[in-house]
């Protein structure tokens, strides 16, 4: 199984979690919803997330995405996941709690 992550409030999560489909503000304006490899996690929670409290991480099977995911290169030079639709939330196979 092919995993990448992505992080979240937990008030933006219970917001649609009556939805089939996740949709973070990234999709509307960048065109793509954030992803990161597991390596990549911890450097994202330190770069944008520190003392941001109720954050949960998704874990998200590759093979079970509807919609398309490019690895592209951010600003640090690294590839990092990008869903470029909404996130199936039948994808999200588990989500961990991370403060």
């Amino acid at each position: 199984m092919n995993l990448i992550y992505h992080i979240v409030s937990a008030t933006d999560w219970a917001k649609q979690e009556s939805q089939p489909d996740y949709e973070a503000s990234s999709l509307q304006t960048e065109g793509f919803i954030h992803l990161s490899t597991k390596e990549q996690v911890d450097g994202v929670l330190s770069r944008y997330y520190q003392n941001v409290p109720d954050l949960l991480l998704l874990h998200v099977d590759v093979e079970k995405l509807t919609q398309e995911l490019r690895y592209e290169t951010a600003t640090n030079n690294d590839q990092f996941p990008h869903l470029h639709g909404p996130l199936n939330k039948t994808a999200v196979i588990a989500i961990e709690k991370l403060n």
